[in-house]
């Protein structure tokens, strides 16, 4: 599993979304996901859609994955301190 898997799997599940991913060995990655449809939901579901857009790679090809969620207005107000 690549970066570039992990983010076309992100954008595709997630349409829409801006991603951002960390991890050069292949089974520990990072990722910052800006995605309107996280507005009105708490950490949790956001990281249950994040989960579900991977689908069966998490626990296979992806051992283990950090990852910040932000809305695009939330995403705004880290700026200019944060960049995807």
């Amino acid at each position: 599993m690549t970066k570039e898997d992990i983010k076309s799997l992100l954008e595709a599940g997630l349409v829409g979304a801006q991603t951002h991913i960390e991890g050069d060995d292949g089974v520990h990655f990072a990722a910052r996901v800006v995605f309107a449809g996280f507005a009105g939901l708490n950490s949790v579901k956001r990281h249950q859609l994040v989960y579900g857009a991977l689908g069966g790679h998490m626990g296979q090809a992806i051992h283990a994955l950090s990852i910040q969620t932000y809305t695009p207005e939330e995403w705004q107000q880290q700026q200019p301190f944060a960049t995807l």
